[in-house]
């Protein structure tokens, strides 16, 4: 069986972006009989404060989008709150020794102007702190806690992206040793992901093309922990009328705003339209596109949003 995911970081109220995020993940599982999962990715407590991860699981009955498995209706797989579940990360990250080493670099160091970017502005991390000594560790974590590095080999990652098709990228050119676990003791988006994904069936992932590049580390990941990893679907991403980002300080994008301005079948139908997918824009239901949705018509390039999403 299918199964998809949704998988939302509550920091915030969310944007049109992650409504998109969740309507394809939903009906690209929902059009071959397969089943949802919704699970929040609340390691950050800080950042994502519970009362968020409520507010959203509101936003996503009221835009009739279900679930089979998540927060209120359960399931098998559970718990699925991330911030619940680090007993599994750990024990990932066991797994992994031989490979995983100290980093004591501060963040001006990784990002100062003399490191190795990748053309996103991210760094590339450049291995220094990989072979130092026993001594120079221990004499490094008097001053500061270490965070956690996987060594990564210098070969090619290649898989086909559902969506946006052949992908390569050499994690020790483009990316360098990345991180597990912060200096803080909270685990890594790539390591919690892989574990949380395999550990519940999910067979597709659907996101933001944001995350492409960042495919081939998880890829690394599910080999080195011998699991069997999903197919991947990558999006195109809403950008605002100017051309910005969207992001949860964009209340003009948040759905706080647009609930008080249209109902939610407008709010789908608009957003099917704009992936390309249902071409009169009409009110419709999520069920109501079932029928009407193809990978084949959305589009790979960015989706700049009108002014006025309901005009």
């Amino acid at each position: 069986m299918t199964v998809g995911r949704f998988a939302p970081s509550p920091s915030g109220r969310i944007h049109l972006g992650n409504i998109l995020c969740c309507l394809l993940a939903w009906l690209s599982a929902r059009q071959k009989g397969g089943k949802v999962v919704l699970r929040i990715e609340d390691l950050d407590t800080a950042r994502c404060p519970r009362r968020y991860a409520g507010q959203m699981i509101q936003d996503l009955r009221w835009l009739g989008l279900d679930w089979d498995e998540g927060p209120e209706t359960g399931g098998p797989d559970g718990p699925y709150f991330q911030s619940e579940r680090t007993a599994l990360y750990q024990a990932a990250l066991e797994k992994l020794e031989g490979l995983v080493y100290p980093c004591f670099c501060t963040r001006a160091e990784l990002h100062a102007a003399s490191a190795p970017h990748r053309e996103d502005g991210q760094a590339v991390y450049a291995g220094t702190c990989r072979t130092l000594t026993p001594a120079q560790r221990a004499e490094r974590a008097r001053l500061r806690a270490p965070a956690l590095r996987i060594q990564v080999p210098d070969r090619e990652f290649s898989f086909i992206d559902g969506h946006m098709g052949p992908y390569t990228e050499n994690l020790a050119r483009d990316c360098g040793d990345f991180l597990l676990r912060r200096s803080d003791g909270m685990f890594a988006y790539q390591l919690a992901v892989v574990v949380d994904d395999a550990a519940m069936g999910v067979t597709e992932v659907v996101r933001g093309a944001d995350l492409l590049s960042s495919t081939p580390r998880q890829l690394y990941l599910y080999q080195l922990l011998g699991l069997t990893p999903p197919e991947f679907y990558h999006f195109p991403l809403l950008l605002a009328p100017d051309g910005r980002r969207l992001s949860k300080r964009d209340a003009d994008a948040g759905l706080d705003n647009l609930r008080g301005r249209g109902t939610a079948e407008a709010l789908l139908g608009r957003l099917a339209q704009l992936a390309g997918f249902h071409p009169s824009g009409e009110p419709s239901t999520a069920m109501g596109l079932l029928g009407e949705f193809s990978w084949e018509s959305v589009p790979q390039a960015d989706i700049r949003l009108p002014e006025n999403l309901f005009s």
